[in-house]
């Protein structure tokens, strides 16, 4: 008979069969690897980050000037500028037109009287008057603009110096338009009166850009060189000669300095007082020209070339400095005693060519 199994026997046989087991993972364990023997898994890392493209600021605006007076614009015109000669003999007064000049120069003439070379570009005025004849010293003063010139009468050799320093003549004996004869303001020849358009209108194509600038002027009034180191002034009185003394009164509610022909109030015939937003003296050598005028007076002529003593009036202050000009085309430079650029306020401006022996400047 077969021996009857008891349940210890059994319980071996099952234990067997999960030892085996057991086994059998073990070794199907050993022929899959270790873990170390897997493909390895890619790290993870983060995507790039992508600066935002650099944006340079916007440049700043600079708003456009107008070249000769340093005034703010919105637009400058494409014209050139246009010197007119301008008499001040009392038979003279009152002009018309002064106040839209942006520079005025003053120039002593035979006699004792003085003339003005008064320059546009930045305004159009209806009218000028009246107009007279050029001197020697003109070329000097309108050269550097390589504009127009406009007069009535003048010396061949006075108008032949013009065309040879390059500028354009207008000129009403040569049958230039514009020109006539003003009724009701005086006899001739202080009755000659001149359309500045229509002066313009007649620019060659050699002279019909806008002018380069003259004097340099700050950005704003404060920052002109007298308003930063100058000195408090209320008058800049001129002796140009024994019959002509301008003077000028600075006028804090204007913010301008205000011309008077000796004591009387310098007047336009508009009604306006001349003013200016600077006045400029020039100390300059005044020698005999060599030619005689219709009435057999020494015609002088004012020497712009060179250098000089001279002083600049703005804000109700004034500054002292030198003046130098290496040629009659050259533009003229204003500098201080330490050698810097003196500026200008942004406006018009006034230039009083003071002859040395003879001129003085008395700032108060």
């Amino acid at each position: 008979m077969s021996p009857v199994l008891t349940v210890p026997s059994a319980r071996r046989r099952a234990l067997a069969v999960v030892a085996l087991a057991t086994g059998a993972a073990l070794v199907l364990g050993a022929c899959s690897g270790s873990p170390t023997d897997q493909a390895p898994v890619p790290p993870v890392t983060e995507a790039p980050v992508i600066e935002a493209a650099k944006v340079a600021p916007p440049a700043p605006v600079v708003p456009p000037r107008w070249p000769l007076t340093g005034v703010v614009a919105t637009e400058v015109a494409a014209r050139p500028a246009l010197a007119i000669k301008v008499e001040n003999s009392s038979e003279a007064r009152p002009q018309t037109g002064l106040d839209q000049a942006d520079v005025v120069w003053e120039q002593v003439v035979e006699g004792g009287i003085s003339r003005f070379v008064a320059v546009y570009q930045s305004q159009v005025p209806a009218e000028v008057g009246p107009i007279r004849s050029v001197r020697p010293m003109d070329p000097a003063i309108a050269a550097p603009l390589h504009g127009l010139i406009a007069f009535s009468g003048g010396q061949q050799p006075f108008v032949q110096a013009l065309k040879n320093a390059g500028l354009q003549i207008i000129s009403m004996d040569a049958g230039a338009d514009g020109f006539y004869r003003k009724k009701g303001v005086g006899p001739a020849p202080h009755n000659v009166y001149g359309t500045p358009q229509t002066f313009w209108d007649q620019a060659d194509a050699n002279h019909s850009a806008v002018p380069p600038t003259q004097f340099v002027v700050a950005k704003t009034p404060e920052k002109a060189s007298a308003v930063v180191a100058g000195g408090p002034s209320s008058t800049v009185a001129v002796r140009l000669s024994g019959y002509s003394r301008p003077t000028w009164t600075w006028d804090a509610g204007t913010g301008t300095w205000l011309r008077a022909e000796g004591t009387a109030p310098a007047m336009l015939r508009s009604g306006a007082r001349i003013a200016a937003t600077n006045v400029v003296t020039l100390k300059v050598r005044l020698v005999d020209s060599g030619t005689k005028d219709p009435a057999g007076n020494p015609v002088p002529e004012t020497v712009l070339e060179g250098s000089g003593d001279a002083t600049v009036s703005s804000g109700g202050k004034t500054v002292t400095g030198t003046w130098s000009k290496a040629a009659a085309d050259a533009v003229l430079t204003l500098t201080a005693a330490d050698g810097s650029v003196l500026t200008l306020a942004p406006g018009t401006t006034w230039v009083e060519l003071v002859p040395t022996d003879s001129g003085s400047v008395a700032i108060s």
